[in-house]
């Protein structure tokens, strides 16, 4: 075989195995499981774990949320757990209907629920980096609540609170409410 010859063969054989990888792979994207809170990871797999979410269960669960990000630029951990949380029990096999997750801000976690004009006002000009998140948590059916005594405390108006997050009366009767309605209690002091 001719040196031309063999040099065609192999960029028609290396083309049709890109072509083929390139068509797996975008099989295989299409048919992953898209995540209900996008830009953040599920729990990563561990060999022979033992406990596992149980997609014939249903998961009633409050966060409660009270302290704030180290820095006023960053996303509030608490926030981000959450979604962690939600998006390894859609990846386990939870469905929509069996997530009961409802989160609860008071404390240093307060200022989280302002929108961004207020939260500038109130940080140096900065942007709150909470929003799309808290937007994306209600878009995967959390249930957001801020504790009334600390919108009281700090002062802040309830027309500046973002649409998504109700306003209850105290974070300590949310907490005991949800508590006495079965959901498991996660986080706090």
């Amino acid at each position: 075989m001719k040196k031309s010859a063999r040099r065609t063969l192999w960029i028609t054989a290396a083309a049709a195995l890109a072509s083929r990888i390139a068509l797996v792979g975008s099989s295989l994207a299409q048919s992953a499981p898209s995540l209900p809170v996008p830009g953040y990871e599920a729990a990563k797999d561990i060999a022979g774990a033992g406990e596992m979410p149980d997609p014939s269960l249903t998961y009633k669960v409050v966060f409660d949320i009270s302290k704030a990000a180290a820095k006023i630029d960053e996303v509030n951990p608490g926030l981000a757990g959450v979604a962690r949380y939600v998006n390894t029990l859609a990846r386990c096999g939870v469905s929509a209907d069996h997530r009961k997750i409802a989160v609860v801000l008071h404390q240093g976690a307060t200022e989280v629920i302002l929108n961004n004009a207020a939260f500038k006002a109130r940080n140096d000009g900065h942007d709150n980096p909470n929003i799309a998140l808290i937007q994306d948590l209600k878009k995967a059916g959390v249930d957001l609540r801020v504790c009334g005594q600390a919108v009281l405390g700090r002062k802040i108006d309830p027309a500046t609170i973002q649409p998504e997050i109700e306003l209850d009366l105290w974070a300590l009767t949310t907490l005991t409410n949800l508590e006495l309605r079965g959901y498991v209690h996660v986080g706090g002091n």
